[in-house]
C-alpha cells in the first residue's frame, strides 16, 4: 500500500490554503498546515480529519529551518502564505514593500530551500506556489505586492529549470481576485477610496479579469491538486492562470 504524501500548506488556516488542505486531506494526504495564527490553525484543524496546525513565521529563517527538522519527508510543498495591500507609489512604505516581498517570496524560498535536498535524493517531490496574474502583468495601485509576485514567479521559473530531469516539478498557479477574506480587504479599500457601495465595489473587481467574476477557493485548489499530481509528472516551470489575464 502507498503511504500518505506528506503536504505542507503554507497560510493553510483560510482562503484559498484551507481549500488546498481540505483538498488533500479528504484525498488521503497527511497534511501539515503552518502559519502565525495558532486559532485559525486549530480551528481547521479540528474542521478536517487528516490536519495537522504548526505555528511558524515564515519569513524567519531559523523558525522556518526548526519547523521542517521535525517534519517527516515532504512529498508536497504548497506555499500559499500572502499578503496584499493596495496604496498608490507615494504612500507606499517601505515597511509595506518589505512585508509583502517576506511573505510572497522570501517565505517560498525559506520553505522550497528545506524541502529541496530530500526530494532530489528520493528522485521525486512536487513545488506548487500559488502567485497571482498580478505576477505576470501589472497593475495600478499595487507594486509592492505586484513586484513580490512577480519575485515568486521568477523563482518558480528559475527552480524548474535547475530541478529539471530530478523528478521534482516546480509550478505555480496565478489566480485573478479569488471570493477570500483577501479579496473583501480589496472591496473594502474600494469603498474607502471611491465612496461606493461593497456591491458596486465587488462588482468592480469582478469585472476586471476576463472571466467576468470571481474565482472560488475550490477552484484554484483543484489546479493546485493537478500540478501535485502523478498525471502532471511532465509539466514544470509552468504558470497556470485561472480567470485569465486582462491585456
Amino acid at each position: 500500500m502507498k503511504a500518505s504524501p506528506v503536504v505542507v500548506v503554507t497560510g493553510g488556516a483560510g482562503g484559498i490554503g484551507r481549500a488546498v488542505s481540505d483538498r488533500f486531506a479528504t484525498n488521503g494526504g497527511r497534511v501539515v498546515i503552518v502559519g502565525r495564527d495558532r486559532a485559525k490553525l486549530e480551528e481547521a484543524a479540528d474542521a478536517t480529519r487528516g490536519i495537522e496546525p504548526r505555528v511558524c513565521d515564515l519569513a524567519d529563517e531559523d523558525a522556518v529551518r526548526h519547523l521542517f527538522d521535525d517534519l517527516p519527508p515532504v512529498d508536497v510543498l504548497v506555499a500559499c502564505a500572502g499578503s496584499a495591500a493596495a496604496a498608490p507609489l507615494a504612500k507606499t512604505t517601505v515597511e509595506q514593500w518589505e512585508w509583502e516581498h517576506a511573505v510572497n517570496a522570501t517565505a517560498v524560498f525559506l520553505c522550497t530551500r528545506e524541502v529541496v535536498p530530500a526530494m532530489r535524493r528520493r528522485g521525486s517531490g512536487r513545488i506548487v506556489v500559488v502567485a497571482s496574474v498580478a505576477g505576470l502583468v501589472g497593475a495600478k495601485y499595487v507594486t509592492s505586492y505586484t513586484a513580490s509576485k512577480h519575485a515568486a514567479v521568477g523563482f518558480v521559473r528559475a527552480l524548474a529549470a535547475e530541478l529539471a530531469g530530478t523528478g521534482v516539478t516546480v509550478n505555480a498557479v496565478c489566480p485573478t481576485f479569488v471570493d477570500t477574506p483577501m479579496t473583501d480587504r480589496s472591496v473594502a479599500a474600494i469603498q474607502a477610496a471611491t465612496g461606493r457601495t461593497a456591491e458596486e465595489s465587488r462588482s468592480a473587481l469582478q469585472e476586471l479579469p476576463p472571466l467576468g467574476r470571481l474565482l472560488t477557493p475550490q477552484e484554484v485548489a483543484a489546479a493546485v491538486e493537478y500540478l501535485a499530481s502523478d498525471e502532471a509528472a511532465c509539466v514544470t516551470g509552468h504558470c497556470l492562470t485561472l480567470g485569465g489575464v486582462a491585456a
